[in-house]
């Protein structure tokens, strides 16, 4: 008798932990949950011929200008507002004291914001860390795990429509396949 009560004791105190290992679980997401079904990101490119257009002419001029402002007021997509996310990317450093740093710049594809144009705003993510991180290198591949807001940020590499408060960064590895 003493000893299934034991088991029950036990077996009740760790179904009453699942729940709280559950809460601190990240759901895993992809670049493109962050851009709302039905946004296109070309549209106000519809019609035009920019094959035909050299780079200084005024309209092409003029449509690269309507596109960034289009970019940085992406639409973001709300239903990920507070949920504890994890997601895979390229850094991009933005404060550092030291060897530490306390933001950085996520984006989906190496080389985003640095050697050309930034991509929209809801495909890049500002992640703020309470506590300063080692110091990372431009473009490394990361994964970060944390909760997601919709608070934007201008920087200098490009218009942040996301910001994500860092629990835990690590080195990009690819997933095991199933």
């Amino acid at each position: 008798m003493k000893r299934s009560l034991t088991i029950l004791c036990a077996a009740l105190a760790l179904v009453a932990t699942v729940p709280a290992l559950a809460a601190d679980a990240f759901s895993e997401i992809r670049w493109e949950e962050l851009v709302p079904k039905g946004w296109d990101p070309s549209a106000d490119l519809r019609g035009m011929d920019l094959g035909k257009l050299q780079d200084s002419d005024p309209r092409a001029m003029e449509a690269l200008e309507k596109l960034r402002a289009a970019w940085d007021a992406a639409p973001l997509e709300t239903s990920l507002a507070g949920r504890r996310v994890r997601l895979p990317g390229f850094a991009i450093p933005l404060e550092a004291k030291g060897e530490k740093i306390s933001e950085f710049l996520l984006v989906p594809y190496f080389g985003a914001c640095i050697h050309t144009p930034p991509p929209p705003a809801n495909q890049i993510v500002h992640v703020v860390s309470p506590k300063p991180l080692p110091r990372m290198r431009s473009m490394d591949a990361v994964w970060v795990s944390g909760t997601l807001s919709l608070q934007g940020a201008a920087t200098p590499w490009g218009r942040a429509g996301y910001r994500l408060t860092v629990e835990k960064v690590a080195p990009y590895e690819e997933p095991r396949r199933k």
